[in-house]
């Protein structure tokens, strides 16, 4: 587990993110914006292992809102996180090419099935579209053996990290460290500046989420579970901290080459050869990534086929491999499509949308599961309060198991008293949300950054508060609500697997 979380969370945006933080954000405190965006993550992770404890299903983020919410609320965050991981894997895949050139000596050296090329006035990315294929085809064989891939292909990366970090610690050892020495000092721009840093390196962390998602594939998971998560957070808050102190050390921020920070920082001391051990960590990590993106949807779409929610075809699991075959396959096939065809590059930051709904969603069921227990007693009318105080309540609780009418009643009430205590946190916190960012439109930039940063620097993480990526995720999900609304009505007594209804409704007896 912690391998495929370790992997899912170093990506390649560590390789590029170094560069233009340090340059439009933090200067030379780069290193503590990690460690601020780490301890986020870490909040987001704990919500995250304590959830997998006490509900482990593959639903992940989709199963939390379902049981804490409402269906609803599910329904909107499974799409989302479908949404996602498909943009987020179709974008991955498209990144490997550029990063092989390095290997062949430039883009117009790369083979004919690796290179991008024209048809039909698209730019065509045959390369990631076989690499979606072959990773796709890892995932079916089964989960011990996609989790063995994956650290192999881990050990990679953080291998090209830990030379990195190595090399980097003893150029600056032997220079002097010079780009500690720049006249703005090391807060070069300030605590705006670094509380931005911090808000968009902590898009680096996103991946730990991915084991939740296995849940119902590991053994113990009440252990295993929290293990990975912690593991897989604490490594990567250690390693991005080094190499980001490194790198800012060898090389003045200003001076940082923002596609190729640290490639560009080895060459300027005259280690060209570094490119290639450079380059191979970009690459595992873009595929290790991808992996990350692909194993976490078959399994939310499961999740959603047995609440009824998509065809119960996406539920099926293989006898052999234990692995929902046929959702993986098709997760694949549309990655694949969009990573061939498409540019994603616009749709980027609806992958931020649908990371940032997930973890507040998650964080709003923790707040539920606080504040609302499931085995609290509703209010009682006060001839009855007598029963259900002190040494009385075994009694009471015998009792009204003994009454299905007024078991009902209680179990209606519950029911009611949690949904009002659900939306009600959930509203609060929302509010909360769109008070700040009212403020922050009126002019007011950040105005309570010293008290509560993290609401404070939404408006600096990738994709938040551009209108067009809420825009696409609000068609996206109305889009597949009616579809999923239409094909749900199955008119009796025409034994349609998945019919549809409405504007291609069944006629009835009638000729209607």
């Amino acid at each position: 587990m912690a391998a495929i979380s370790v992997g899912a969370t170093i990506g390649a945006g560590v390789y590029i993110l170094v560069g233009t933080v340090a340059r439009e954000h933090t200067g030379p405190s780069l290193t503590v914006s990690f460690f601020i965006g780490g301890l986020a993550a870490a909040l987001s992770a704990f919500c995250y292992a304590e959830l997998a404890c006490r509900c482990p299903s593959a639903g992940s983020a989709y199963h939390y809102s379902y049981v804490c919410i409402g269906e609803g609320v599910a329904w909107l965050i499974g799409w989302a996180l479908i949404l996602e991981y498909t943009l987020g894997g179709a974008a991955v895949a498209r990144g490997v090419a550029p990063n092989l050139a390095s290997f062949f000596g430039g883009v117009d050296k790369l083979p004919s099935i690796l290179a991008r090329q024209t048809l039909f006035g698209i730019v065509v990315d045959p390369g990631a579209a076989i690499l979606v294929v072959i990773i796709t085809a890892l995932l079916c064989t089964g989960i011990k053996e996609s989790s063995l891939a994956q650290a192999i292909i881990t050990t990679v990366n953080i291998s090209a990290l830990v030379f990195i970090i190595l090399a980097g610690a003893y150029l600056g050892c032997k220079t002097g460290w010079p780009g500690y020495e720049v006249s703005s000092g090391y807060f070069s721009f300030g605590i705006n500046g670094l509380l931005a840093g911090s808000a968009t390196v902590f898009f680096s962390y996103i991946g730990f989420d991915i084991v939740a998602s296995t849940a119902e594939e590991v053994k113990n998971p009440q252990r295993d579970m929290p293990l990975g998560i912690g593991i897989a957070v604490s490594i990567c808050v250690i390693l991005y901290m080094l190499v980001s102190a490194v790198i800012v050390g060898l090389v003045p921020y200003y001076a940082l080459d923002p596609d190729t920070p640290i490639s560009s920082a080895f060459a300027g001391y005259g280690m060209e050869w570094a490119v290639y051990i450079i380059t191979a960590g970009a690459v595992t990590a873009l595929c290790a990534s991808l992996i990350g993106a692909i194993i976490p949807q078959p399994r939310i779409l499961m999740a959603m086929a047995r609440d009824g929610l998509l065809p119960s075809f996406f539920s099926d699991i293989s006898r052999h491999t234990q692995v929902p075959v046929k959702g993986t396959i098709a997760t694949g096939i549309f990655i694949a499509i969009l990573a061939f065809f498409m540019d994603v590059s616009q749709l980027a930051g609806m992958v931020s949308v649908g990371t940032l709904l997930s973890f507040t969603v998650v964080a709003l069921s923790i707040l539920i599961l606080r504040y609302v227990p499931p085995d609290e007693l509703p209010f009682l009318p006060s001839d009855q309060q007598s029963n259900v105080s002190g040494q009385h309540l075994d009694a009471f609780e015998t009792d009204v198991a003994g009454r299905p009418l007024l078991q009902s009643d209680v179990a209606q009430d519950k029911l009611r008293r949690r949904k009002l205590a659900a939306w009600s946190i959930t509203m609060v916190c929302f509010g909360i949300l769109v008070v700040v960012a009212a403020i922050s439109t009126e002019g007011l930039s950040r105005p309570f950054a010293g008290v509560t940063p993290c609401p404070c620097c939404l408006d600096d993480f990738p994709g938040f508060g551009q209108g067009r990526s809420w825009q696409r995720l609000d068609v996206f999900v109305l889009n597949l609500t009616h579809f999923i609304q239409v094909g749900d009505q199955k008119p009796e007594g025409y034994g349609l697997p998945w019919p549809v209804g409405i504007s291609g409704s069944v006629g009835d007896d009638n000729g209607g």
